[in-house]
């Protein structure tokens, strides 16, 4: 085993390690670490599977193996980051939403306060 690979193998099990830990820690939801538990276990076996990588790499034109296993983390890490985009705009509507929503209630409340 290389080094490179060696550093490959110990960087995704950092990360998985780390999600494990956020988990624990109930620092992230269990929904969104599967997502990060899927990609650390592609990239350990990439990393683990010489040959896979080796033949995924040249089918794309990457000419050294170790940079296609970096180049499929940058596409996870994007893939990864879309989807959170996409969580954080819909709970940014959710909290506008409800905050036109306790706004209405509160001057519903000043009327009523007002009438009684």
């Amino acid at each position: 085993m290389s080094r490179v690979e060696l550093f490959s193998l110990l960087g995704v099990l950092g990360l998985v390690l780390v999600v494990l830990e956020l988990v624990r820690r109930e620092r992230l939801a269990e929904r969104y670490s599967l997502l990060w538990l899927g990609v650390g276990a592609v990239l350990m076996v990439l990393a683990a599977w010489p040959s896979a990588l080796e033949r995924i790499s040249s089918a794309v034109g990457i000419a050294y193996p170790p940079s296609a296993l970096f180049v499929l983390a940058a596409a996870f890490f994007l893939v990864i980051l879309l989807h959170y985009a996409t969580v954080i705009s819909r709970l940014t509507d959710q909290g506008t939403l409800l905050a036109q929503r306790i706004a209405l209630l509160e001057a519903r409340l000043r009327d009523v306060e007002r009438d009684a």
